[in-house]
């Protein structure tokens, strides 16, 4: 079975994929929609977030593994 990553570089949906024993294949953002149909659009979305905000607001260091990481190690199988 194989699951479909979009994304500027499909790392979670790449680890999620690997986690579950399944053959992640990327898709290009433009192509979506006409693979997804409407919910592509929001798949295929080049979304930039930053916890910059975040870290300034409560003096925040994250010091943790990345969500990569958790997901690579398993954290969230249960």
């Amino acid at each position: 079975m194989r699951i479909f990553v979009t994304g500027a570089s499909g790392w979670i949906g790449s680890a999620v994929g690997r986690s579950l024993g399944l053959e992640p294949v990327s898709i290009d953002p433009a192509d979506a929609v006409a693979h997804f149909g409407f919910i592509g659009g929001f798949f295929g979305a080049d979304v930039v977030a930053s916890s910059t905000a975040t870290r300034a607001a409560y003096d925040w260091h994250p010091t943790g593994p990345t969500l990569v990481g958790d997901i690579e190690n398993e954290a969230y199988a249960q």
